[in-house]
């Protein structure tokens, strides 16, 4: 090897290939590499690497963001080299570059580990914003900027803070990160170290944060718990809004902790006497007590006893006569009503209430008003094909059964007389207070109808089988003739089928209303109305005048006997 004092080209030729390796100079290009400044000049700094010649970086390239950079010659930095030589004979090199390459080995080395990085959000793009990672350029998805979204990012631009790599593509030159991931971990750590601090029971003042229809969330100094609805007071809350505001302080008793899920229960009620304690003992079975609705349901009313006391009022509890009917329409919410507790459960927390018990009976009522044999009003209420129902005075029903509305008619063409809204007239037949049922009856009312002698008796005014009695027309029918035996005496009815033998006697348009006519009682209905026939009585005369006046075997005709049984009457 030649002198170092006099070195040939072969003896540099050798130092720049143990500089370089056997790649020479080709194995610049694509590499950062250590220079030294040897110039500075209108707004460029010469720097040589030790090639050939030496290469140009504009003086913006070495800019740390704040004012002009200082450098000056002699200082050694660090550049990439595009190329080797272009076509000036200089060397192509990047400050830029090599800032990029040395943050990408860097970042590349932190992702790996799973460290966060820092950066600086410096510009907007769609769907999100840039981030300077010193020198590397990171893409920022507006979801990851932060836990909740944020409506202005001018606070957060141009300031350095911690980055979470999500995703690197060296090849492709992108890089991912997360903001939003570094704020949850960190909230995660210091809840970690908070809840290490609360324990069940403990007792705690909050600030209230937001409200929502099942609750309030309450700040307990850097976390957060739920305090529910149903937790905050004992007596009914329709809204946590009627109890507490968004920024008050509220004293919470922690109720449970997750160690799982790391939420937090609160409650204020806790804090509160339990009214529930000794309330059988205040409220015992059958006590007659009032109350307020505070809520109304298809299935009953709740009505508050007292703050934190409410009991149920069942539909079937509402009311005596009101069946089938919503609670909505016999109560109103904030109405004052008095019940009777029917049940408590103190372990359940409930208490079951009666609305109708608080009432009489009308039933109870109505029979002592009204007894068996009294004569009540009413409106027709509804007419069914077994009979009438009529309203009655306290809010009540009675039947009138088809067969007891008029007599000597069929219940069908009885039902036919009456319609609904009618106003009309009964007798009370019976009261059943535990079915709550009342039995009425109409032509019970009618003038000569059996009285309660005849009923008992089994005849019908006195008058028995096979009586021949003289009747007056009351009413001519086209089944028949309405009559009444005497001037007073039982009504009752003859079938056009007995009005005579013949054909031509059977005919209701022969008689007149107050006609009087001869007639047989040949029975009696189930209500112990007689039934008469003018036929029958002509069968018996017959039948008698042949026994006392001979047989027609004698010679004499039929009419012969019949006449002189006449002539023997009308002497």
């Amino acid at each position: 090897m030649a002198s170092t004092a006099n070195p040939t080209r072969a003896d540099f030729e050798a130092l720049l290939n143990e500089q370089l390796g056997s790649a020479g100079e080709d194995g610049f290009e694509g590499r950062v590499v250590h220079g030294t400044i040897t110039a500075i000049e209108n707004g460029m700094a010469l720097i040589d690497v030790g090639l050939k010649s030496e290469g140009r970086v504009s003086l913006r390239e070495f800019g740390r963001g704040d004012g002009e950079p200082e450098l000056k010659v002699g200082d050694d930095v660090e550049v990439f080299v595009d190329r080797v030589e272009n076509s000036e004979g200089e060397a192509m090199l990047s400050r830029d570059r090599a800032r990029r390459e040395a943050a990408w080995d860097k970042l590349e080395n932190e992702f790996g580990e799973g460290k966060r990085v820092e950066g600086r959000i410096f510009g907007r793009v769609k769907g999100g914003f840039t981030v300077d990672l010193d020198g590397a350029v990171a893409f920022l998805p507006g979801s990851q900027v932060d836990i909740r979204p944020v409506r202005d990012v001018g606070p957060l631009m141009d300031m350095p803070q911690p980055f979470q790599i999500l995703k690197m593509d060296r090849r492709r030159g992108n890089i991912v990160v997360s903001r939003r991931a570094v704020l949850e971990e960190t909230r995660a750590e210091q809840r970690s170290e908070l809840i290490d601090k609360l324990s069940e029971g403990q007792v705690l003042d909050g600030v209230v944060k937001n409200i929502t229809d099942y609750g309030a969330f309450v700040d307990l100094g850097g976390i957060d718990g739920l305090l529910h609805v149903t937790d905050m007071s004992y007596k009914r809350v329709n809204h946590p809004s009627e109890v507490i505001g968004i920024g008050d302080t509220v004293k919470v008793q922690i109720v449970r902790i997750n160690p799982e899920t790391q939420r937090i229960s609160l409650g204020m009620k806790q804090l509160e006497s339990d009214p529930w304690e000794g309330v059988a003992a205040k409220y015992p079975i059958g006590a007659k007590v009032t109350g307020t609705v505070t809520n109304i349901t298809e299935y009953g009313a709740f009505v508050e006893l007292e703050a934190g006391i409410e009991g149920l009022v069942h539909v079937s509890e509402m009311s005596w006569t009101k069946k089938n009917v919503h609670p909505g329409k016999i109560v109103s919410t904030s109405q004052e009503v008095e019940v009777v507790v029917l049940e408590v459960d103190s372990d359940k927390r409930r208490i079951s209430l009666g609305l109708k018990q608080a009432q009489r009976n009308p039933w109870e009522e109505f029979a002592e008003q009204h007894p068996v044999g009294s004569t009540v009003e009413g409106e027709v209420k509804n007419a069914t094909e077994f009979g009438l129902f009529i309203g009655l005075p306290g809010d009540v029903d009675g039947m009138v059964h088809m067969s007891d509305i008029a007599w000597g008619i069929s219940g069908e063409d009885a039902l036919a007389l009456h319609r609904k809204g009618e106003e009309v007239k009964a007798v009370v037949l019976d009261v059943d207070i535990d079915k709550e049922r009342i039995s009425l009856g109409m032509k019970q009312l009618e003038k000569g109808a059996p009285t309660a002698k005849g009923a008992t008796g089994g005849t019908g005014g006195g008058l028995k089988k096979n009586d021949v009695v003289t009747v007056t027309v009351l009413e001519v029918r086209d089944g028949g003739l309405e009559v009444q035996a005497g001037d007073d005496g039982a009504t009752g009815f003859i079938k056009r089928s007995d009005l005579g033998r013949d054909r031509d006697e059977q005919r209701p348009d022969r008689f007149q209303t107050g006609q009087k006519i001869d007639a047989m009682v040949i029975g009696f209905d189930r209500s112990k109305k007689p039934n008469f026939s003018i036929k029958a009585r002509q069968i018996a005369e017959e039948k008698q005048a042949v026994e006392q006046y001979g047989s027609s075997d004698s010679g004499a005709s039929l009419g012969d006997i019949l006449g002189e049984a006449l002539k023997q009457k009308g002497e």
